[in-house]
């Protein structure tokens, strides 16, 4: 979607936009509060080819997206509205280049009991980077061989359950993917000179 079809379904008012992966730790535009929130309806899964970001086109890394069903933990921050279009600009221009997400407003509950509607990127299972079916090992090679513009996948997974932890979270799956993944980072040949 075109951010200026989506202005149009903006509600007025401040912006509330839920981060479960990189946007809890590193959202990179500017915001008036963050508060932790349960996302319903939709659940956190390591399933984005990353061919920019975390990776290459050769070596693909894998990141997360929101898919249906469950319910998600992350971080909600609310925009003031002055700084609404802005900060989609930059949104935009970090999560929509290849359009393998779709951006949607979900039902946040916030720590405290406030609901909130928050803009959030959900991954388009249509998409050719989107991936359907991978075992711990198959994501666990995605994640050891990915480095992009961003840096190394590895990181990306490791940033993302500290900040879970530090919520009082545990993703036992994707802790499960990271420690595959360095084991596997471990054991490859080095490269002779």
């Amino acid at each position: 979607m075109e951010l200026a079809k989506f202005l149009a379904i903006v509600p007025r008012g401040d912006l509330w936009v839920f981060g479960y992966g990189s946007l809890m730790w590193a959202p990179d535009f500017r915001y008036t509060e963050r508060k932790t929130g349960l996302a319903h309806g939709y659940h956190r899964a390591l399933c984005i080819l990353s061919n920019r970001y975390r990776g290459t086109p050769q070596k693909p890394g894998l990141v997360m997206g929101l898919c249906r069903g469950g319910s998600c933990w992350g971080m909600a921050y609310r925009v003031h509205a002055g700084a609404a279009k802005e900060v989609l600009d930059a949104l935009w221009q970090r999560e929509m280049v290849n359009r393998v997400y779709m951006p949607k407003f979900v039902s946040v509950t916030l720590r405290g009991a406030q609901r909130v509607h928050a803009l959030a990127f959900v991954a388009d299972t249509e998409h050719r980077q989107f991936v359907r079916e991978l075992d711990v090992n198959g994501r666990a090679q995605l994640v050891a061989q990915g480095i992009g513009q961003r840096g190394a996948c590895v990181d990306y997974i490791h940033n993302t359950l500290e900040h879970l932890r530090e919520l009082g979270m545990h993703d036992p799956h994707l802790a499960r993917v990271l420690e595959t993944a360095k084991s596997l980072s471990l054991r490859k040949p080095k490269q002779r000179s």
